[in-house]
């Protein structure tokens, strides 16, 4: 089963985003009130993911518009966020306990993203 985004149901009729690889949700977004803000989040992260460049938060790096950032959680583990331009997080990943395991779901997201399918799982 190939790379897929999803737009999903969430609680009070709002709407998110997953990409996935078989059962296994490599990322997700926050929630949406609009359907049409989760495809507008589908289609940045198909359009700037790919070039955008990785910044490790727990080595200080700094970055600068759409942007990876890898971040140590409070427990010592690591997650990936997809930035913006404008700051804001777009979408997340759960917590690793390697890096390399960070590493690979960002590598994951540029390489497969923009050829994912997208799947409306909110569709009647």
């Amino acid at each position: 089963m190939p790379h897929k985004f999803k737009i999903v149901s969430r609680a009070k009729k709002q709407f998110g985003v997953q990409f996935v690889y078989n059962a296994e949700v490599i990322v997700w977004s926050e929630s949406y009130t609009e359907k049409s803000a989760a495809k507008n989040c589908i289609a940045s992260l198909k359009k700037n993911a790919p070039d955008a460049p990785v910044v490790d938060l727990g080595k200080d790096e700094k970055g600068k518009g759409y942007r990876f950032e890898i971040a140590p959680s409070k427990d010592g583990q690591t997650f990936v966020r997809f930035v913006a331009s404008n700051g804001e997080t777009m979408v997340r990943s759960e917590t690793y306990k390697s890096k390399t395991s960070a590493k690979n779901a960002v590598n994951s997201v540029k390489k497969n993203g923009p050829g994912a399918e997208i799947v409306d799982e909110t569709a009647a």
